[in-house]
């Protein structure tokens, strides 16, 4: 029973998502969130331009909550606007923005539109980013895929699922639909493999430079005990090689001398 509630619930704030998604559908808007409070259910949209979301005296906003009362039965809908700082490092609104120009001027310059948006990803200061747009719509005559990557991005591992910040968007076209991915790697993302430069200053450089000065002074006090061990070395080595001269003779040298010896006697 609770896993039923706790999916109806998610398929509520599904539908009320993707309700305001069309009728906001405009080149500010990038997505909606929404919160459950113990006022009521608190609904956040996000866009780069809040004055079309708006409307004049907030008559889009006065409409919207009326339609969520009546039509999904919620009780206190408070409805926020939430400007986006920089609209170029939100993936959502990217590929809302790569979506409406096709819906617009059609997608015959693609290629053109992919490189100059992740162009303006990385002057926005991006460390990476990827656009991949794909469908029956690009101009071709099967379906494609197209990648546009920039920068450094991880396709792997927590970073890549917790914090590459991802959107999606789809153009529906007459010659099909045509669906666009941006994944954006912020530069507030610090990342594990990250090395970090540090300049040092002359209170530095001068204690690294007393410090090698006693480094050095030290091995010299250390040389003389080095020369004794040496000598012992030489002395275990000088002993292996008496052996090796003194080895016992082989039973064939053995038989050769008493050989010589004999015809020696005779």
């Amino acid at each position: 029973m609770i896993e039923r509630q706790i999916l109806s619930k998610k398929v509520k704030e599904f539908r009320v998502a993707e309700y305001i998604a069309n009728i906001l559908d405009k080149p500010g808007y990038s997505h909606t969130e929404i919160q459950r409070t113990p006022v009521g259910e608190k609904i956040i949209i996000y866009t780069s331009k809040p004055g079309l979301i708006v409307g004049r005296k907030g008559s889009n906003i006065k409409e919207l909550t009326e339609v969520l009362k009546s039509k999904f039965g919620m009780e206190n809908p408070q409805i926020e606007v939430s400007e986006i700082e920089n609209p170029n490092l939100n993936p959502h609104s990217i590929a809302k923005h790569i979506v409406h120009t096709f819906e617009r001027f059609g997608p015959k310059r693609f290629k053109f539109l992919g490189y100059k948006m992740l162009q303006e990803i990385m002057n926005a200061g991006a460390t990476g980013a990827e656009i991949v747009i794909s469908g029956r719509g690009v101009p071709s005559q099967r379906s494609k895929t197209w990648r546009f990557t920039a920068g450094y991005l991880k396709k792997s591992g927590d970073i890549s699922e917790n914090y590459v910040s991802k959107g999606f968007a789809v153009a529906h076209l007459k010659s099909g639909s045509v669906g666009v991915k941006v994944f954006i790697l912020t530069p507030d993302i610090r990342l594990p493999d990250d090395i970090i430069f540090h300049k040092l200053t002359q209170e530095e450089k001068e204690i690294e430079v007393v410090e090698e000065e006693t480094s050095e002074e030290e091995v010299k006090e250390e040389k003389p005990k080095k020369k004794t061990i040496k000598k012992k070395e030489t002395k275990k080595e000088e002993k292996k090689e008496t052996k090796k001269t003194t080895k016992k003779p082989t039973k064939k040298e053995d038989g050769n001398n008493k050989k010589n010896r004999t015809k020696a006697a005779k």
